[in-house]
């Protein structure tokens, strides 16, 4: 587990926000950062949802609707710490601002895939924990696991 956090830092995938967020599980929630991330990744493909509906649709080009679509999935983003969906959504923003439609396709091409790296490498990263939590109770049961 340390091994693919210390990838997803080293790639700036995430920052120190997400250990900040750890830090906050603790015994009596110990999947809190899983139900945060969930709650994130929940919203969040709504937000990208909303994004792509309103770039697909060629009649109503809604730059203020863009905006704050962006600007709700750039805040979540950084509240989790996933550093580069948050500069995606920060360059995809000054897009929106600039009226380009062409780069703002581009811009969520990459958001949705930068989006889907997170999600497959947090789910990954929450499998090892789950199964390391789950083979500690096997060596050692009746001890409470600590964070």
């Amino acid at each position: 587990m340390n091994r693919l956090l210390s990838l997803l830092f080293h790639q700036g995938v995430l920052d120190e926000q997400f250990l900040q967020l750890q830090q906050l599980q603790d015994q009596t929630s110990p999947n809190f950062v899983s139900e945060v991330v969930t709650i994130y990744f929940h919203e969040s493909e709504k937000q990208l949802r909303n994004l792509r509906n309103l770039l697909l649709d060629r009649e109503m080009w809604d730059y203020v609707k863009l905006g704050i679509h962006l600007n709700q999935l750039m805040g979540s983003s950084s509240s989790i710490g996933a550093k580069r969906v948050r500069n995606i959504c920060a360059a995809f923003r000054t897009a929106v601002e600039q009226n380009n439609r062409s780069a703002c396709m581009r811009a969520l091409e990459v958001l949705e895939h930068e989006y889907c790296y997170l999600k497959n490498k947090l789910h990954e990263l929450f499998q090892i924990e789950q199964q390391r939590v789950l083979g500690d109770a096997v060596r050692y049961p009746g001890v409470v696991h600590q964070q």
